[in-house]
């Protein structure tokens, strides 16, 4: 019996650790990889606890490799956009003005079903209503309502909210993402002019983002 609690205390701290080394991540909305190793780390904590005749060794060393792995992979995603989509995926927008895109559908595999019960959580109930629809990597579901469907504020009372779509990504850590031009209504040409006209290298930009209305927003990287 003392042979279970301790192997049980030991095991519990280990992975509480592990858990930490690996980020606050693991601990909200899990990215498919994430997903996985949360999944092996579980799994293989229990054995031992339940199994008092296999080695505590034997559970703690793989522990240890499957954390190690996730810290490298975490590393590797902040310095490569390329690697992060490949690990992660990318965001599909799957409703732009109120039409559904059956065709990301098919491939993501979700029926009307879902995507109605997911604007339900949101309080939609008319498709009609979403100017954009996102599944994110995570398997969340982001909605852009309308403009004309936002919360009022008191400064467009008398002034109707101009549509200026969505902020797009860019630029993500220093690369151009040409997929997303199209939503944000942009070309190349435009961004080099933009970077032209503030200065800037495209190689030190963190996050680039415009909307329809041309409005940018652009954080530098900065040295850490």
């Amino acid at each position: 019996m003392i042979s279970v609690v301790i192997r049980t205390f030991i095991i519990y701290c280990v992975v509480t650790f592990l858990m930490r080394a690996m980020g606050k991540r693991q601990l909200g909305e899990l990215q498919p990889g994430e997903l996985v190793i949360t999944l092996l780390v579980s799994e293989i904590a229990t054995t031992p606890v339940v199994d008092n005749t296999l080695p505590l060794l034997n559970s703690l060393i793989p522990l240890m490799l499957l954390a190690g792995f996730e810290i490298i992979t975490s590393v590797i995603e902040m310095k490569s956009v390329r690697f992060r989509y490949f690990a992660d995926g990318k965001p599909v927008t799957v409703i732009r003005n109120g039409e559904l895109d059956q065709k990301k559908l098919k491939k993501l595999r979700f029926t009307i079903n879902d995507i109605l019960a997911a604007l339900r959580q949101k309080d939609i109930f008319d498709i009609k209503d979403v100017e954009y629809g996102i599944v994110e990597t995570n398997g969340t579901f982001s909605v852009l309502l309308k403009p004309e469907k936002r919360n009022s504020t008191p400064k467009n009372y008398d002034t109707p909210e101009k549509d200026t779509g969505m902020p797009c990504p860019v630029i993500i850590d220093g690369k151009i993402i040409e997929t997303n031009f199209p939503d944000c209504l942009v070309t190349s040409d435009e961004i080099n002019s933009k970077l032209n006209h503030e200065k800037l290298e495209q190689k030190n930009i963190l996050l680039m983002t415009v909307d329809k209305g041309k409005n940018y927003c652009i954080i530098m990287k900065k040295e850490c």
